[in-house]
Formats: structure tokens, C-alpha cells, sequence
């Protein structure tokens, strides 16, 4: 299967919901540990977090569209969270999380792609010794 070029949809969907839950297992023992009000930190935070890591995962076998991806995992953990609540209204603190899932996504696709870069150098750079 080509990596390069298109959207890698399964990966994309799998981090994404593998984000969200990602999210709710960190946010949860923090608000039992710590109390209900914790909830308006944590969850923004595990958002950044959550996607950031999956971003990183989905990007380590592409060639390409880093970035993109990355967004796509914050936005379909987003939509997930959209469809979990029914598109309920949520406090500022959620929002802002949902903001950071796709930010936390990019930097992570960002991530991926450096971590790319060196590598595809190498293997450019291996190619071109050899024999006269």
C-alpha cells in the first residue's frame, strides 16, 4: 500500500478515536483524585496531549500531508466528543480543548514530519555512494 499522496483515513479515524479515549482515561482519575473543578485544566491539557501522540503515531508511516493528518486527528477526535454529547452546549473550558485537540494534532503531525526529514536524507544520501 502507497503511503504518499492520499489521506490515510483508517489511521487518521483510529488515532482520533483512540485520542478521545486517550482524554477520558487521563481526565478522569484526575477528577476523582483531585475533584471536579480539575476538570476545566485537564481536559484541555490531555487534549493537547492525546493528539499531539496519536498525530506522531499516524505520521510515522507517511511520506507526506504531516501536518494535514495531524489536523484530521484533532478534528475527528473533536467530532467524536461532538457526537458522544449529542452537541450539547459545553463550558469554555471544553471549547478551548477542542481548539487545542486540533493544535495539539498539527504540532504533532509537525513532529512527525521532522522526525521524517533526517531519514529520508539518509536514505537520499545512501543511494547516491556506491561504486563510480
Amino acid at each position: 500500500m502507497s503511503t504518499s499522496g492520499g489521506i490515510r483515513w483508517l489511521r487518521v479515524l483510529l488515532a482520533g478515536f483512540l485520542a478521545e479515549v486517550l482524554v477520558i482515561a487521563l481526565v478522569i482519575p484526575v477528577s476523582l483524585l483531585f475533584g471536579k473543578n480539575t476538570l476545566t485544566y485537564a481536559a484541555p491539557a490531555a487534549s493537547l496531549l492525546a493528539c499531539f501522540l496519536l498525530a506522531i503515531w499516524v505520521g510515522r508511516r507517511l511520506e507526506s500531508r504531516f501536518v494535514l493528518h495531524g489536523i484530521l486527528v484533532g478534528v475527528v477526535a473533536t467530532l467524536i466528543y461532538v457526537a458522544l454529547t449529542r452537541g450539547g452546549p459545553e463550558p469554555p473550558a471544553y471549547l478551548i480543548a477542542h481548539g487545542l485537540k486540533i493544535l495539539g494534532g498539527a504540532a504533532g503531525g509537525f513532529v512527525a514530519a521532522r522526525r521524517q526529514k533526517p531519514a529520508q536524507q539518509l536514505n537520499t544520501s545512501a543511494g547516491e555512494i556506491g561504486p563510480s
